[in-house]
Order: structure tokens, then C-alpha cells, then sequence
């Protein structure tokens, strides 16, 4: 499913897998929702397996399989979401094999449309979500409008990842750089979920954190940021912190506008996304990119966040 092209630097662009899930209404009607997951992150769609189901879960993990020798867990996405499907409806189930954050993942949809291309300022945040229903907004981070003025939703998926209890702090991470920095930071990340563990990292490790949900919001406050501090910004602001897949603009494209000014190109920019495959490590460096992190491994974060903050004062002595 991966390639080199899915997300080019400054192009603002990612393609998406178009799958649905079914629900039905009160009344007996059956409604589509139409949902999508970066293509980077999908390494295969298959047939839903036969499963073992596991004792003292939550409800939506509906159990693991073994695929060629790694056992997966499944996460039911309507169950998920608290949508009540149609009883056949997964007479057609698929499993959408996702590798995220390290971890493969499978998600179970009622079917799988096709790939689109979209742009991210075609995307808009979740606080702009109309015609979800009852779906909590904070499970989504951005939709989109496709043909006919139907809505595509994109799920955070990071929220999984919390609920699963994949992401565990690592304390003694912690503790080395405990409030070793002084200054601010720029966290960028259109998920709440990540963004919280993120900024609270960061005030660990004694930075003050100013948060925007894209790339064009984080923009804006580099702006508000230049307006209060001026040419010694960079005294100021010790890093950048930005998400990858976000919504009205994307963190490569974001990246590439820093870059692309003299007043902010010197401030280093770290890249924190739960896309882990090779190709977008490439296109961080080629944006500008310190590094690039795949979420919520603490230890990894704590550490190089350090090491690029530090590089850095180094290089502007």
C-alpha cells in the first residue's frame, strides 16, 4: 500500500483509504459513514480472520489473530465510536492491517471503498465536523467534503492508541531532563489526545508550551510569537514540535514555510508522528526536519528533544 509519493514535502497533499462503517438509525434506515486513514499507515486490507477473543478487554477489541507470526490486535471502529451497525453488517467485513506507531493494528470496517488523494487545506479541523451525528467529536480530526457534498471523516486515531494503553511514560526518562530547559516551545498536533502527552513532556523537561491545532494555525503563532519578541525570537523559542497529518495544512508544508523564512529558519524543528514508515523519516529530513519521532516512545522523545535543543545552542554560540 506504501509509496514514495503518498506525501510529498510541500506539496500539502496524502491519500486516504475510503472505508465505511454502518449504522443503523432508530427508524430501521441504515446510514453510511464515510471515513478514511492515511495510506501511509495501511500496510494491507484482508478478510476478517478468525479471531481469539481475549478476557478483561474493552468492549471494541474484539480479539487478536496471527498474521505470518506477529499477533495483531482488532479494534471493532463502530464499536469504538458507540455506533450500533445493521446485523448482517459484517457479513462483508474487512480488516484494515495498520502500522501505528510501531504497532500493527486491526481495525474492522464494513467495507473498503478506494484510495483518494486530498489536499490538507481541503481538510477541516473537527470542531468544524457537521453531519457526523452522534459521533464525539474528539474521536476525529479533520473532514473533508467529497462528490455529491457527502462527508468523510477522519478518525483519531490516536485516541486508540490511549485506550488500549499502548502508551506508557517512562519515569526515568523523566527524571534525567527533569526541568533541564527554560524557553518555549511550539507544539503542533491536531489530536488533543497526543497533544496533551506531548505538552506535558515538554513542561516536564521545563519548557512553556504554545499549542496550535495545524500547520496555519502554527503559523499564525509564530507570527504572534515574532510580534511580542521580534528579531530575538530565537532566543526565545528553543524548538518546534509538529505533527505530521494534520488538517488545512500538513507539518511537512508547515516545515517548509519555516524554512523559507529567515526569521524563523534557524529555530529547529522536530518531527513527533505515529506514521512510522521509512519514507516520511526521509521527507522530515528533507522539510528541515532535527528529527523525526514516532509517538508516545518517552524515552526516544525525551532524549532526542534534549539532543536537538542542546545541538543547537551549540551551533548558535
Amino acid at each position: 500500500m506504501k509509496d514514495g509519493n503518498i506525501l510529498k514535502v510541500g506539496t500539502n497533499e496524502m491519500e486516504l483509504v475510503d472505508f465505511r462503517i454502518l449504522k443503523e438509525e432508530e427508524d430501521g434506515r441504515i446510514y453510511e459513514g464515510i471515513y478514511g486513514v492515511n495510506v501511509a499507515k495501511v500496510r494491507e486490507i484482508i478478510r476478517k480472520p478468525r479471531l481469539t477473543e481475549l478476557p478483561g478487554v474493552p468492549p471494541f477489541i474484539e480479539g487478536i489473530f496471527d498474521l505470518r507470526g506477529v499477533v495483531i490486535p482488532v479494534v471493532n471502529l463502530a464499536k469504538w465510536m458507540g455506533i450500533n451497525p445493521p446485523l448482517d453488517a459484517e457479513k462483508k467485513a474487512r480488516v484494515i492491517i495498520a502500522e501505528f506507531n510501531n504497532i500493527l493494528i486491526g481495525f474492522v470496517v464494513h467495507d473498503a471503498k478506494r484510495i483518494r488523494r486530498i489536499s490538507w487545506k481541503d481538510i477541516e479541523p473537527a470542531s468544524f465536523a457537521q453531519g457526523s451525528g452522534a459521533l464525539d467529536k474528539s474521536k476525529i480530526t479533520g473532514v473533508t467534503r467529497i462528490e455529491n457534498d457527502a462527508v468523510l471523516l477522519i478518525l483519531d486515531l490516536e485516541n486508540v492508541v490511549q485506550e488500549l494503553g499502548l502508551y506508557t511514560p517512562d519515569d526515568s526518562s523523566t527524571d534525567v531532563h527533569k526541568n533541564e530547559f527554560t524557553g518555549l516551545v511550539l507544539l503542533l498536533d491536531d489530536s488533543s489526545t497526543a497533544r496533551k502527552i506531548v505538552k506535558d513532556a515538554l513542561q516536564e523537561m521545563g519548557f512553556k508550551v504554545v499549542e496550535a491545532m495545524d500547520g496555519q494555525e502554527g503559523l499564525a503563532k509564530l507570527e504572534d510569537l515574532y510580534a511580542m519578541y521580534e528579531d530575538d525570537i530565537v532566543n526565545h523559542l528553543k524548538l518546534i514540535v509538529s505533527d505530521v497529518e494534520m488538517p488545512r495544512m500538513d507539518g511537512f508544508h508547515f516545515a517548509a514555510n519555516v524554512k523559507d523564512d529567515s526569521r524563523f529558519s534557524s529555530i529547529p524543528i522536530v518531527f513527533n508522528s505515529s506514521i512510522s514508515d521509512h519514507f516520511s523519516e526521509i521527507r522530515g529530513k528533507e522539510a528541515g526536519g532535527e528529527a523525526y519521532l514516532v509517538k508516545f516512545d518517552a524515552s526516544i522523545f525525551y532524549d532526542e528533544v534534549a539532543r536537538v535543543v542542546k545541538s543547537h545552542v551549540k551551533e548558535g554560540a
